[in-house]
């Protein structure tokens, strides 16, 4: 069970620590019950409380031993129901109705209905789930006990079922703002790629022109030219591979290669002017870094991590220490941006706080068959890290 809820890991933890408290709560109410003295101690009053409500409670869980929730589910409702039908033959004395297992039947109907897929199976398994509960107050097949626990029973089922329903739908909007996000994603670097491919080709026809005129005047440099003729081709054969159902917009603008630290030394500056009161961020380069050529998909979209990164920054920990650090090796270019945390609270950030920013940098990087990660460090400081080879794959080094 991993629901994206929109609550903090400790309110999560609280959650989970409340659900568990309350099913050992209620079966320690079953065992208060099940002391009382009666005349008979037949199967039926103790089965709820040791097999049928415990069973229920190890059907909760996900483990990598136990069946799909639907067949634990399925398989908890027929034992209930099986149960109640055995009540009906037996005198109303020595049955119990079995506050665990009730319980854990309407936490079952809240997993299943927020979680089974597809959605066809939910109905129909939250429906068998529905049918256990209501039946629960015939064990002791009297008017008064039918009419209270089925009242109260129903109603507890309806909030159950508003609650699953609820999750489910609050997942499914997660799904689809996380499909928008990548499928926005791709384009947008679709379109990068679709410039620079203009860049390639205006070199090509550039390299193409030369070589005709110095033909008849300096035949040894027309093979030269006709290599790097071949060699534009190549790089931009490879990125037209990238561009599939490819959407642009009228209003986009042309994307220029331009020098990767000059544009990050302009940002890191812009960022600090924005940020007057903090501590002026910081940009550190390698001289692997300063020195190497990156192919111009990998430079835009390094330059897509900082911006994003430190978009992030000035949103939720403004006033912090910023650093941005570029490396490089002779496959990869690496680059980190690393936050102290705020040195001033603000309210909601402008914009709310979506996270799917950070979504999109991974669809990015992933896509140019890179790394990417984001998280707090152990001194307490956040970290965006992406890691993307120099050159895209299958396409010659650049040199």
């Amino acid at each position: 069970m991993d629901w994206k809820l929109p609550f903090s890991p400790g309110v999560r933890r609280l959650i989970s620590a409340a659900a568990v408290l309350a099913l050992v709560l209620t079966w320690v109410a079953d065992l208060a019950v099940l002391r009382q003295p009666v005349p008979s101690n037949a199967p039926t009053r103790w089965l709820p409380v040791f097999v049928t409500g415990p069973l229920a409670v190890l059907a909760l869980p996900d483990t990598r031993w136990t069946p799909s929730l639907t067949i634990r589910s399925v398989s908890v409702a027929v034992m209930s129901i099986a149960l109640t039908g055995v009540c009906l033959f037996v005198s109303p004395d020595t049955t119990d109705w079995g506050f665990l297992e009730t319980l854990a039947l309407l936490f079952l109907i809240v997993r299943v209905l927020a979680e089974a897929q597809p959605t066809h199976t939910a109905a129909w398994t939250g429906a068998v789930l529905a049918a256990g509960v209501l039946m629960l107050p015939l064990r002791f097949r009297t008017l008064s006990s039918f009419v209270g626990g089925g009242y109260v029973l129903t109603v507890a089922l309806a909030l159950c079922v508003l609650i699953g329903c609820s999750l489910r739908a609050l997942e499914a909007r997660r799904q689809r703002a996380v499909q928008d996000v990548r499928y926005a994603e791709r384009l947008a670097l679709a379109r990068d790629l679709h410039d620079l491919i203009a860049h390639h080709m205006t070199g090509m026809i550039v390299q193409a022109n030369a070589a005709r005129t110095v033909c008849a005047t300096a035949p040894e440099k027309v093979d030269p030219a006709l290599a790097a003729i071949a060699r534009s081709g190549t790089e931009t054969l490879e990125s037209m591979r990238r561009l599939v159902r490819v959407l642009r917009e009228e209003s986009h603008t042309a994307l220029r290669p331009v020098d990767l630290l000059s544009e990050l030394g302009d940002l890191v500056a812009e960022f600090s002017r924005r940020q007057p009161d903090a501590p002026a961020a910081r940009l550190e380069a390698s001289a692997a870094a300063r020195t190497s050529r990156f192919s111009p998909e990998v430079e835009t979209s390094v330059y897509r991590v900082v911006q994003e990164a430190l978009t992030n920054v000035h949103r939720h920990a403004p006033g912090g220490r910023v650093v941005v650090r570029l490396d490089a090796d002779p496959e990869w270019l690496h680059v980190t941006v690393t936050n102290s945390g705020a040195q001033r609270r603000t309210g909601s950030p402008a914009g709310g706080r979506s996270g799917l920013g950070l979504i999109g940098l991974r669809e990015r990087v992933e896509a140019l068959d890179g790394t990417f990660s984001s998280g707090a460090t152990a001194a307490g400081q956040w970290e965006v890290r992406a890691s993307v080879p120099r050159s895209p794959a299958g396409a010659p080094p650049v040199p």
